[in-house]
């Protein structure tokens, strides 16, 4: 990525660094009482609350979970990474072992090989061999899959899958330390899904699934990811601003401004706003522009289309191809450089 930070704010950063708000991480600290408190504080009085009512409060905090858990794994709100382990363990978030959620989200920031399929492993893209073997049925899941209402409906699934397949292959590649994060994932998740059955009401059917916890907090998780990333052939372009309005930014802990995350990934979420504002010319004009107002700009112009070729632009197939192939990719649904 490139420099966006003059001497001057290099200065500022410093600044905040010393500061108490950084030092002692008070913000984040102040997320995990109220994320753990909230959440189990609703699901002990699921009963008296009613499922209805419960189970997308407890969706929405698993999301908030979800949030969290991604700056656990970037280092805060400690030095100590296995203490930050211990406020990401818990399956609140259902899918995925923290240890593996953190293994794959670093590789994700080899910056030089964002997007590229077998790559980076939060792509949506699919190379042109996976695209010429994939049948009618994948191939419009795939084309689906890249619009706004589509990421959140079936978008979880892909992700899902994903991480299933690589945790069989872990076995038979003996990758001990990737198949005991799955076993204690596995046992923690058993027992928390016997305590929210036995003592709160909530059947591991609503813990996990469609119109329960699991599934939807991951589909709330998918519309910060929608086009959070494209593909260009300047990396510095490839990752996305998105000026959305304070409760997103809540909820996903200010990671809607992603091209400052990814330029200065250690910087605690508190901070990235500031950051952003204080440069925000250098950052939009560093990132090619690629800025959007709010989440509901994504949901207007890529609610039930193709916001990309499901095939990254770079793999041998051209975004006409792919159309002709599988008409629920539009012609406008071409990457952008």
């Amino acid at each position: 990525m490139p420099r966006y930070l003059d001497d001057a704010q290099a200065r500022d950063i410093q600044a905040r660094r010393a500061s108490w708000r950084w030092r002692s991480e008070w913000p984040t600290w102040l997320v995990i009482v109220a994320l753990y408190g909230g959440w189990f504080g609703i699901a002990i009085n699921a009963r008296a609350l009613g499922l209805p009512v419960a189970l997308p409060l407890l969706a929405v905090l698993s999301c908030w979970y979800m949030s969290l858990q991604h700056e656990l794994l970037h280092g805060h709100p400690t030095r100590w990474a296995f203490v930050n382990m211990l406020f990401g363990i818990a399956p609140l978030a259902v899918w995925f072992p923290y240890a593996v959620y953190r293994e794959s989200h670093l590789r994700h920031h080899d910056d030089a090989h964002l997007t590229e399929p077998g790559r980076d492993p939060e792509s949506y893209f699919v190379t042109a061999e996976q695209w010429a073997n994939a049948g009618p049925a994948l191939r419009a899941a795939l084309a689906t899959r890249n619009s706004f209402i589509g990421r959140l409906l079936i978008g979880p699934w892909f992700s899902i899958a994903a991480s299933w397949r690589e945790a069989v292959q872990a076995v038979g590649e003996r990758q001990w330390r990737i198949v005991a994060s799955w076993l204690v994932h596995g046992a923690a998740l058993a027992l928390l899904a016997v305590w929210l059955e036995t003592r709160c009401g909530i059947s591991w059917r609503a813990f996990a699934f469609a119109f329960g916890i699991g599934y939807p907090a991951l589909a709330l998780a998918s519309v910060r990811s929608f086009q959070e990333h494209r593909a260009a052939d300047d990396s510095c372009q490839r990752t996305a601003i998105n000026e959305a309005a304070w409760p997103w930014r809540l909820l996903f802990l200010n990671n809607n401004f992603h091209a400052v995350h990814h330029n200065l990934p250690g910087v605690p979420w508190f901070t990235l706003g500031a950051v952003y504002r204080a440069r925000r010319d250098a950052y939009r004009a560093g990132n090619g522009g690629f800025v959007v107002k709010g989440y509901g700009e994504w949901m207007r112009r890529y609610g039930c289309v193709a916001a990309v070729s499901p095939v990254h632009p770079l793999a041998g197939v051209e975004p006409e191809r792919v159309a002709d192939a599988w008409p629920g990719v539009s012609a406008q649904a071409r990457p952008r450089a």
